[in-house]
């Protein structure tokens, strides 16, 4: 199985994306499928991963593709969802059913799914984590910092996901709405298409 993983911005996102991704597929049986990263195009943020012309551009750039993933921050922002269930409504009409694109937010960003898979400071709420809507700058950053790993690449985020997703049960119980759901969604299709 050939996956797609579409972020918003590649150029820190993939660090955290790719080992999660992949934890997420093992743990679903496939521990052999293509996890890829897009990385063309750079899409460049939330505004132009929510834009159908690019989401198709991207489909037919990648015919071999099995599984697209377009995974994105959800920014406090409740109408995300609808924008992103209306693409995948759209992808469907071309794709058919041996085929899938499906479109997720992390609550509130994606680096909350690698503050998943860690053993947080005492100090951290994970009902407060949850709700913030910065996130990366309230807890993400402070936490790379204190595990001195901002030099690291991603300001962290590759060595800190690499751990979180060796961890994957811990991030799908603690991220049911985004992580859970994907996940079901992911295991659905498979079985359907077996």
């Amino acid at each position: 199985m050939r996956v797609l993983v579409i972020p918003e911005d590649f150029r820190k996102d993939q660090y955290m994306l790719k080992p999660i991704i992949t934890a997420l597929m093992k743990s679903l049986g496939k521990p052999s499928a293509k996890i890829r990263i897009c990385q063309d195009p750079l899409l460049g943020g939330v505004s132009e991963a929510l834009k159908w012309d690019n989401i198709e551009s991207i489909i037919n750039q990648y015919p071999m593709v099995d599984l697209f993933l377009l995974c994105v921050d959800r920014d406090g922002k409740e109408g995300r969802k609808v924008a992103l269930d209306k693409l995948e409504t759209k992808a469907h009409q071309i794709l058919g059913n041996r085929r899938l694109f499906l479109a997720e937010n992390a609550w509130q960003e994606i680096e909350v799914w690698v503050l998943a898979g860690q053993d947080l400071p005492q100090d951290y709420n994970w009902q407060v984590i949850r709700q913030e809507v910065n996130p990366k700058e309230t807890y993400f950053l402070p936490f790379s910092q204190q595990r001195r790993l901002l030099d690291a690449p991603g300001e962290g985020r590759k060595p800190l996901a690499e751990e979180a997703a060796r961890r994957y049960d811990r991030i799908h119980k603690l991220c049911p709405e985004d992580i859970g759901n994907l996940e079901d969604r992911i295991k659905t299709w498979i079985s359907d298409n077996s």
